[in-house]
């Protein structure tokens, strides 16, 4: 089973996301993300955010970078990144969705958690998901 999201939800969740980072304290030089996943939802944020440098598969990470992904899913993702992070408690962690039911890092911030446990198909990886079910 999967759940498919749409472009009108993704802009819903990049205008909430885009808005808790600007009511917390903190402003950010760039957005740091991976080609696989977070480079159109960091394209998105960036936007909204008014930030034009976007690093992407950076082997080193400035805790003044927001992290943008597209789900905060089994925390792999997360335990690589914080890794390359130069201050890990000063690192934020920006996702669309966070899957429900799982521990979630202080570092991250999300815009929406999972209904289930059911696959996310976002547009942009629609065909590598049907490509998975054959």
């Amino acid at each position: 089973m999967s759940q498919e999201v749409d472009w009108h939800e993704i802009e819903l969740l990049v205008k909430n996301i885009s808005q808790k980072i600007t009511k917390s304290s903190r402003t950010f030089s760039s957005i740091t993300t991976l080609s696989r996943g977070g480079l159109i939802p960091a394209r998105l944020i960036a936007d909204q955010l008014g930030i034009k440098k976007i690093y992407v598969d950076k082997n080193s990470i400035s805790a003044n970078s927001l992290f943008v992904d597209d789900i905060f899913d089994t925390g792999n993702t997360f335990n690589k990144i914080i890794k390359r992070v130069d201050i890990p408690s000063k690192f934020v962690y920006v996702t669309l969705y966070a899957r429900r039911g799982k521990k979630y890092p202080e570092q991250l911030v999300y815009a929406k958690q999972t209904d289930d446990d059911e696959y996310v198909v976002f547009p942009w990886d629609k065909l590598e998901f049907e490509r998975s079910q054959k």
